[in-house]
């Protein structure tokens, strides 16, 4: 990758996410960290404003805004079969967020390459066994309460069919076991528990903030789970 290329891609890192140190920087394009210190006084210079806050890593500082940006054929391939993926792994609520992600990225799309996914979109194709169809709309809901902390009320069904309501506080979303798996606290049992999405039957907003304030990272709940990962 030639530097310019690296300043852009840099860019690109730094605007998708709030704060980014410079060992993070160097580890994703494989540089050292003067090279860092190099390339973003490059992007001052050039009038982007990147700031930094200690004990955090640089940002770009709130109100710039970059241009929408070219997609190669190649990257716009590989997010073509991620849709593939995303209709068979996610519910209709993600399904329906990627399809107009998707339908932005086309719209930036020269002709030819839009002539080219298309050929390629009708001959990519992904056959899911009929256990793995995820019929619920839950997902974006689920996921916009861990980034919130919002705690949820939900109705749900465990495997032998008994109904339950319980308020939860949930800390992430895992996919095993061929299911979308919800980790949360739950204020009914004053523990953490599975739950598996497709056994919700009812989700509803609260309103509440979590309340529970060191709740467990959730690679370390990962390893309790009874796979191997």
């Amino acid at each position: 990758m030639n530097r310019i290329d690296r300043l852009f891609s840099i860019l690109t890192f730094l605007q998708s996410k709030k704060y980014v140190p410079a060992e993070q920087i160097a580890e994703k394009f494989g540089i050292s960290i003067r090279t860092v210190y190099r390339d973003v006084k490059a992007l001052c210079e050039s009038g982007i404003p990147v700031s930094f806050e200690a004990g955090r890593g640089y940002f770009v500082v709130q109100g710039y805004f970059l241009s929408p940006v070219a997609f190669t054929t190649e990257e716009a391939n590989a997010l073509l079969l991620m849709e593939n993926l995303a209709m068979g792994f996610a519910d209709r609520s993600i399904q329906q967020h990627y399809g107009a992600a998707l339908r932005k990225v086309k719209s930036v799309l020269r002709g030819s390459q839009k002539e080219q996914l298309e050929q390629l979109g009708e001959n990519t194709m992904m056959q899911m066994p009929a256990c793995m169809v995820n019929d619920t709309d839950y997902l974006s809901r689920l996921q916009d309460a861990v980034s919130n902390k919002s705690i949820i009320d939900i109705a749900y069904a465990n495997k032998e069919g008994a109904a339950s309501r319980r308020q939860i506080e949930p800390i992430g979303l895992i996919f095993y076991a061929l299911n979308w798996h919800l980790i949360a606290w739950c204020h009914l049992r004053n523990e953490y528990r599975d739950f598996r999405v497709s056994r919700i039957t009812g989700l509803y907003k609260t309103g509440q903030q979590f309340r529970k304030r060191d709740h467990i990272p959730l690679k370390e709940y990962m390893q309790e789970l009874p796979v191997d990962f």
